[in-house]
């Protein structure tokens, strides 16, 4: 049903409060513009990665499981803007959209990098354009690289640093590759898993945990990637809508936005003590 302001009718809702949450509601109209074009539903995850220091955290799971909630449709997409966080976290948001569906696609805008891009290893394919970046996603312990502890030349780390730095890898590894052996990786051997996952997850490859890996270095990995020019209508609308997002977040002081076509949720930057 058409919504105000693309009718003469007025908003349902009293008029102060429309105007205090009208950003959300023209956000929330772009979104069943893309869900008409795709026959998806679309959830959004949405981080401030250029103005705050939010990352995937504990806390999520909460807003994550109403989002999911409210979704009718077998078939979900995920917009997803996140630099990473925490592991556990991730495994939790991973399981939650596990038991959710069993066809999600992850559309990554602009970047979903470290845990970002495990969250995007969860879904069936990943939707990217010329300006989407993956990255590596070996974990980092104390401000390190868990490899570079591991590594260290005898003597020069505590040894609980060095076994929480082995488990914190193997931890990654695990969930990497259960991911893709049951997702978008399932006609692949052990072996082509075990090789996208090592690249991933040591320094191997990418000898930098902010390495961008765009689409077609994506699909070199052997991910499954649906890859969108610039000018495609629907990737006019996703980019659209991502911008929407991070003007959003800058201008009302959002740390993170949970969205879908129904449900809204927003976290607001932490203030300095």
């Amino acid at each position: 049903m058409a919504e105000f302001p693309r009718t003469s009718d007025t908003p349902v809702q009293s008029p102060l409060y429309w105007v205090q949450n009208k950003d959300r509601y023209l956000r929330q109209l772009l979104i069943k513009d893309i869900e008409a074009i795709t026959g998806r539903d679309l959830v959004v995850y949405f981080t401030d990665c250029d103005n705050t220091s939010a990352q995937i955290e504990q806390s999520d799971d909460v807003a994550f499981h109403e989002l999911l909630d409210k979704t009718k449709n077998e078939s979900i997409d995920l917009l997803l803007e996140t630099n990473g966080g925490a592991t556990d976290a991730t495994e939790k948001i991973c399981g939650l959209l596990r038991q959710k569906t069993n066809d999600l696609r992850v559309i990554v805008p602009r970047r979903a990098k470290s845990n970002g891009t495990v969250i995007a290893l969860c879904g069936s394919s990943i939707l990217m354009g010329p300006q989407s970046e993956l990255g590596p996603i070996d974990p980092s312990i104390l401000g390190f690289p868990a490899e570079f502890i591991v590594k260290a030349a005898p003597g020069t780390v505590n040894s609980i640093d060095i076994q929480f730095a082995v488990s914190a890898r193997q931890q990654t590894t695990k969930l990497a590759k259960s991911l893709l052996k049951t997702g978008m990786m399932a006609d692949s051997d052990d072996q082509q898993i075990d090789d996208t996952v090592r690249k991933l997850a040591t320094k191997e490859h990418y000898h930098s945990h902010g390495s961008s890996i765009d689409a077609d270095e994506a699909a070199f990995l052997k991910l499954k990637v649906e890859k969108l020019a610039t000018d495609n209508d629907l990737w006019k609308k996703i980019w659209l809508l991502r911008t929407m997002y991070q003007y959003d977040c800058m201008t009302n002081g959002y740390a993170k936005l949970f969205e879908g076509n129904f449900v809204s949720s927003s976290v607001l930057v932490k203030a300095q003590a």
